[in-house]
């Protein structure tokens, strides 16, 4: 199944990498996640991005965790995150991936040695030109220091370098410009919970996101309604999810995401290292969180 940027729609969970007590992958509660996931309606799944903690997992891992998801998912796109530093790295890992079943998948801009714009783009150019899957570009400054240009962006685009990117940035002038770009060309997607109604309002074709691991029927509700239109009804909406929001990310995700998932039910195991479970202080406001999200019904 190799996707295009037509087919882009709706929501793709950003999961977490479920494990065991003695931190294993396990594979049974990855299944049964992603099951989770499309049985509310998810378009897709996207696994071992920085949520999926990519970085933790050796390379048989990677691919292990991809296969678990491509068998449960059936018919219904998985697009792994690629977080490698190298070139070769990241190669190799899109490789595996493939082998794996997946549609695409969606790669970091390099970083700990960032390029120029004309160095990442040659960067995407080679990439593609070495793998035999689409590539969707995975924009997050915060964590590469680095972004694409909506001018960058827009020459990927009409090069066939990618078919689409994780917008992951609260920078919404150029996220405007963005879509102005490149917004015909490629499957624009937010990576940002908070925005995620505006972005979807503005042209974004859905969104990757990392809470949707145990509210997905929300975000679909949202994106329905700034599908229609109906902006100021999805940001009223939005406004329920707000306190989960606002503690999931205290800490470095998916740490406070995975224990507020066991604490609302939904066990999924701990985090590796150099990740671990969140402070006192955090958990005591994950459990406040999960209580006005069970007031609000998300679940």
């Amino acid at each position: 199944m190799a996707l295009t940027r037509n087919d882009f729609d709706g929501l793709y969970t950003a999961i977490v990498t479920p494990l065991t007590a003695d931190g294993a992958v396990d594979v049974a509660g990855l299944k049964k996640l992603v099951r989770f996931q499309l049985d509310a309606g998810a378009s897709g799944i996207v696994p071992i991005g920085g949520t999926g903690e990519y970085t933790a997992f050796s390379r048989d891992e990677r691919k292990a965790i991809v296969t678990a998801c491509v068998e449960e998912a059936g018919n219904k796109p998985v697009i792994p995150g690629v977080l490698s530093t190298g070139f070769k790295d990241a190669v190799d890992a899109a490789k595996d991936f493939t082998q794996a079943g997946a549609a695409a998948v969606m790669t970091v801009t390099p970083y700990y040695a960032p390029g120029t714009q004309d160095g990442m783009r040659e960067y995407f150019m080679a990439y593609r030109d070495q793998v035999d899957i689409p590539v969707m570009l995975y924009q997050i400054p915060r964590r590469t220091t680095v972004a694409m240009t909506a001018e960058g962006v827009q020459a990927m685009a009409e090069d066939g370098t990618i078919i689409g990117m994780k917008f992951s940035s609260y920078d919404m002038p150029e996220f405007i410009k963005t879509i102005k770009y490149a917004g015909d060309k490629i499957a624009v997607l937010s990576g940002e919970e908070p925005l995620f109604a505006t972005h979807v309002a503005l042209g974004a074709k859905g969104g990757v996101l990392a809470s949707a691991s145990i509210y997905p029927k929300i975000w679909l509700e949202i994106f329905a309604l700034a599908q229609d239109g109906k902006l100021k009804e999805a940001l009223s909406l939005q406004n329920k999810v707000d306190p989960v929001l606002e503690t999931i990310f205290l800490e470095t995700n998916p740490g406070p995401l995975k224990h507020y998932m066991e604490l609302a039910g939904m066990p999924v195991g701990g985090v590796r290292l150099p990740l671990q479970a969140p402070n006192a202080d955090t958990v005591a406001k994950l459990k406040d969180a999960v209580k006005k999200a069970q007031a609000a019904a998300l679940a």
